[in-house]
C-alpha cells in the first residue's frame, strides 16, 4: 500500500507517496476525512457523521456518507484489489476509522515534536521546533472553523502552536541569540496579546540584546493592554521582571554557559572559514566531513546528512579525479547498525559511484586507504541485498585493513563486515566478536561513535543468544557514551532494548507500555529503514509471544490497514487468514521469498512458519525448518535489538511435530 500522507494544520489536504495532493472531491468529502482524523484512529459512527455533516439530514443522509466514504477509499487507496477490505479508511460496526500511522498526519507529528523537543538541548529543541513550526499552512482545519466537532482540535493545535513559538523563543536565548528571538515575539504578541509569556520573554530578550530602554518600553505596553483589553494588572513574573531591569539584575544577563559558547565559537569559525577557505574540492571534502557529525546528532541531522551527501559525490565526480571522489565518498564513515538501508535508491547511487571510484583508482600502494574505505562504503550501502558483491567488498576491506594497520580504517571495514552478517540464521555468535572486536579498537584509539557501535552489535548478540545480563551492560554502557558525547539516536535502539527485555521475559502488559514509549522515541529519529513497518510488526510479535497456538487471535489482531512498509508479506497470510480467505491466504504464504539478509531474517522465518503451522502446509513448513535449524539455541527476532518471538527451539520443535505427528504426541507444548 502506498503510504499517504495527511495535513490538517492549514487547508486539509493529503498526499501521495510522491508528494503529489490528492484529490479529495467536495467538501462534505474533505469533511468526513477531517472528523476521521480529529477522532484519532478511534471508530466514528456514521450516525454521528450525518449528524456533524448536516443541520437537518436529508432522508438519504446515510447512504451519502457511504459513498462519500467510498469515493474516499478510492482516493487513498487506487490500487487496492476489487471487494478486498480497505486497509486505511476502514469499516468496524456501524462506523468507520483512519487507521493512519502517528508520522503520517502532520498535527499528530507536530504534537509529538513539540513534546520531544521540551527534553532536548537547546540548539536540538530550537531545530526541532523550527521544523515544527514549518508544517503549519494556516490556522488548524481551517475550512471547518465554525464546525463544532472541530471547535476543540483547533483550538487544542492552536495552543500548543503558540507553545511552540514561545518555547523557540526560549531556546534562541538559552544559545545567546536574543535579538533573534524578538522579531517573531513582537509579531506573535500583535496576533496574541494576551499571552503574558510572551511579554516576559519579548522584554527580557530586549533586555539581553542590550535594549534595556525598549525592554522597558514593552513592559508598560503589557500592562496597558492587559488592563484595555482583559482588565488585568500584569501577573508577579512581569511585575518582577521590571522590578530587575531596573536594577539591572545580573541574573538576567544572557548564560554565558557551554551551548552559548559554543553557538558562538560556531558562528565565528564559520565566517572566518566563509572568509578564506574559496576552493571548491575543499569545500566539498569540508562539507562531507560536516555531513558526517551532522548525521550523528539526531534525527534532523541525520535526514539533511543523507539528503546532501549524495550531491556531494555528484559534485565531486565533475572534477573527474577519481582520487577526490574516493575521499568524499570514504570520509562519510558513519557507523551503521540497522541492516536495511534507509534510502534504497540513494544507496545505490552511491555504490555505483564508489564503484566507478575504485575502477579508475591507480593501483598504486598509496592509495590502498582510500581504496579500503570505498569497499567499506559499498559493504554497508548493499545491506540487505543479497548482492554477493556485499560480502566480497567486506571482505577485501578488512583485509587491506588489517594490512595497514589502521584502527580508523579497521573499524569502519569492521561496519561493513557486520552488515553482510545476516546472510542467514544463526550468525550472532559472529556478530558479538564483530562487536567485542569494534569496542576494544576503538577504546584503545578513542573512536568513540565506533565504540557505541560495538556496544550496539553486541547488545543484539547478546539478546539473540538470551545472555540478558551481558546484554544490559552493553547497553548502559552505549548510553553512558551516548550522554558524554551528545550522541541521541543511541537511546532508540537502548530503549527498544528495553521493550524486548520485557517481551522476553514474559512480562507483556509492561512489554506493550515500554513499545509504546519506545515508538514515540522513534518517531522523527531519521531512520525509515529502520522505522517503516516496524510498529505492526511489534504488535503481531506480542500477540504471537505464547506460541504457534496463538495464530489465530493474532491474525484477529492484524490491522490490515496498518504501514507494514517491507514486512507487508509477511503480515498478508495473517490478513487473509484474518478474513477467512484460507486458500489465498496459502497462496501468499507459498510466494514469500526467502527472508532479507537483516536483522528481522528469524522474526520473518517464524512468522512464516506460524502462518503454515495454521495452514498445515508442510513444503513450507520444511522450507522454514531448513533455514531456522542453524539458529537452534538463539531466540527468534532478539538479535534486532527490537522484537523476538521466542526460542528457536520452540518453533523447531512444533514444526518437527507437525511434519511428524506420530513421532511426537506432546506436539504443542511448549518447551
Amino acid at each position: 500500500m502506498e503510504r499517504v500522507a495527511f495535513g490538517v494544520l492549514g487547508p486539509v489536504v493529503a498526499w501521495d507517496g510522491a508528494g503529489d495532493v490528492l484529490a479529495l472531491k467536495g467538501p462534505r468529502h474533505r469533511a468526513v476525512l477531517a472528523r476521521l482524523i480529529v477522532a484519532r484512529r478511534r471508530v466514528v459512527p456514521v450516525s454521528r457523521l450525518v449528524a456533524e455533516l448536516w443541520d437537518e439530514p436529508p432522508a438519504g443522509a446515510v447512504g451519502a456518507v457511504q459513498t462519500f466514504v467510498a469515493a474516499l477509499r478510492r482516493v487513498l487507496e487506487p490500487d487496492r484489489p476489487p471487494r478486498s477490505p480497505a486497509r486505511l479508511l476502514v469499516t468496524e460496526g456501524s462506523g468507520y476509522a483512519l487507521r493512519a500511522e502517528p508520522e503520517a498526519v502532520d498535527a499528530w507529528r507536530f504534537e509529538a515534536a513539540v513534546g520531544a523537543a521540551g527534553k532536548l538541548p537547546a540548539g536540538q529543541a530550537l531545530a526541532r521546533l523550527d521544523e515544527a513550526l514549518g508544517w503549519w499552512r494556516g490556522p488548524a482545519y481551517a475550512e471547518f472553523a465554525q464546525e463544532r466537532w472541530a471547535g476543540g482540535e483547533r483550538s487544542r493545535l492552536a495552543e500548543l502552536r503558540l507553545q511552540a513559538v514561545e518555547r523557540q523563543a526560549e531556546a534562541r536565548m538559552a544559545l545567546g541569540m536574543a535579538a533573534a528571538a524578538v522579531p517573531d515575539l513582537d509579531a506573535h504578541l500583535a496576533e496574541h496579546p494576551w499571552r503574558e509569556d510572551a511579554w516576559r520573554l519579548l522584554a527580557l530578550a530586549l533586555y539581553q540584546a542590550g535594549r534595556q530602554g525598549d525592554a522597558l518600553a514593552v513592559l508598560r505596553r503589557a500592562r496597558a493592554t492587559l488592563a484595555d483589553q482583559l482588565g488585568l494588572d500584569p501577573g508577579p513574573k512581569l511585575r518582577r521582571l521590571e522590578v530587575d531591569i531596573l536594577a539591572q539584575d545580573p541574573r538576567l544577563d544572557p548564560r554565558d554557559g557551554p551551548e552559548t559558547a559554543a553557538a558562538r565559537l560556531w558562528a565565528e569559525a564559520t565566517a572566518a572559514y566563509q572568509r578564506t577557505a574559496t576552493g571548491a574540492r575543499t569545500r566539498i571534502e569540508s562539507a562531507v566531513g560536516l555531513l558526517r557529525d551532522l548525521a550523528v546528532t539526531g534525527g534532523g541531522g541525520l535526514e539533511a546528512a543523507r539528503e546532501h551527501r549524495l550531491a556531494a559525490i555528484t559534485a565531486a565526480e565533475e572534477f573527474g579525479d577519481p582520487d577526490l571522489t574516493a575521499r568524499v565518498i570514504g570520509a562519510y564513515d558513519v557507523p551503521a547498525i540497522w541492516t536495511r538501508s534507509d534510502d534504497p535508491q540513494q544507496a545505490e547511487s552511491v555504490v555505483a559511484a564508489a564503484e566507478r571510484a575504485l575502477a579508475a583508482l591507480p593501483r598504486a600502494p598509496s592509495y590502498d586507504a582510500a581504496r579500503c574505505r570505498l569497499l567499506a562504503t559499498i559493504a554497508l550501502e548493499m545491506r540487505g541485498t543479497r548482492s554477493p558483491r556485499g560480502p566480497q567488498a567486506a571482505g577485501e576491506a578488512e583485509e587491506i585493513a588489517r594490512r595497514l594497520d589502521d584502527p580508523a580504517l579497521l573499524a569502519f571495514a569492521l561496519n561493513g563486515v557486520f552488515m553482510q552478517s545476516c546472510t542467514r540464521a544463526g550468525l550472532a555468535s559472529r556478530r558479538d566478536e564483530i562487536g567485542a572486536e569494534l569496542v576494544a579498537l576503538a577504546a584503545r584509539h578513542g573512536l568513540v561513535t565506533f565504540e557505541v557501535l560495538g556496544h550496539l552489535i553486541r547488545l543484539q548478540a547478546c539478546g539473540a543468544l538470551a545472555d540478558f545480563p551481558t546484554a544490559d551492560e552493553h547497553a548502559a554502557a552505549a548510553d553512558s557514551l551516548a550522554e558524554r558525547h551528545e550522541r541521541p539516536l543511541v537511546g532508540v535502539f537502548t530503549q527498544w532494548y528495553r521493550a524486548l527485555r520485557l517481551a522476553a521475559s514474559d512480562r507483556f502488559a509492561q512489554a506493550e507500555a515500554a513499545y509504546r514509549e519506545a515508538v514515540a522515541r522513534l518517531e522523527g529519529s531519521g531512520m525509515p529503514g529502520m522505522e517503516h513497518g516496524l510498529v505492526p510488526l511489534t504488535r503481531l510479535c506480542l500477540h504471537l509471544a505464547g506460541g504457534p497456538s496463538s495464530v489465530r487471535e493474532a491474525a484477529a489482531a492484524v490491522d490490515p490497514s496498518a504501514d507494514w512498509g517491507p514486512y507487508r508479506p509477511w503480515a498478508e497470510p495473517f490478513v487473509l487468514l484474518r478474513a477467512g480467505r484460507h486458500a489465498e491466504g496459502q497462496a501468499a504464504l507459498r510466494a514469500l521469498p526467502e527472508p532479507p539478509a537483516d536483522l528481522m531474517y528469524e522474526v520473518l522465518c517464524c512468522l512464516q512458519a506460524a502462518a503454515a503451522l495454521e495452514l498445515r502446509d508442510q513444503a513450507v513448513l520444511e522450507h522454514v525448518r531448513a533455514r531456522l535449524l542453524p539458529a537452534a539455541g538463539e531466540l527468534a527476532g532478539a538479535g534486532s535489538g527490537l522484537i523476538t518471538l521466542g526460542p528457536v527451539d520452540h518453533w523447531l520443535a512444533v514444526i518437527t511435530t507437525a511434519l511428524n505427528p506420530s513421532a511426537c504426541p506432546a506436539a504443542g507444548e511448549r518447551q
